[in-house]
């Protein structure tokens, strides 16, 4: 991605937190990834949020593809750039 960040999104918080450890451990993301809720469009449920996590990578360091890969695990996704 050109402005070095990647969007994850996650079908809850704990997916949401635990793709982000995965991040540290497995990934190497120094700088800890933001979590963010997002409630999807007209829903006033909090059961129907996503869960999105935003990982900085000035240097493009991360494969979007092994990104990807791991998100896909918990039922999501990388968002597109």
């Amino acid at each position: 991605m050109s402005d070095g960040r990647h969007v994850l999104v996650l079908p809850d918080r704990d997916a949401a937190e635990e793709v982000a450890r995965e991040l540290a451990d497995g990934f190497g993301v120094a700088e800890e990834p933001q979590l963010v809720r997002d409630a999807l469009a007209g829903e006033d449920d909090a059961e129907d949020a996503q869960w999105l996590v935003v990982v900085e990578d000035p240097a493009a360091r991360l494969d979007p593809a092994a990104l990807d890969t791991l998100v896909a695990e918990y039922d999501g996704w990388l968002e597109a750039p």
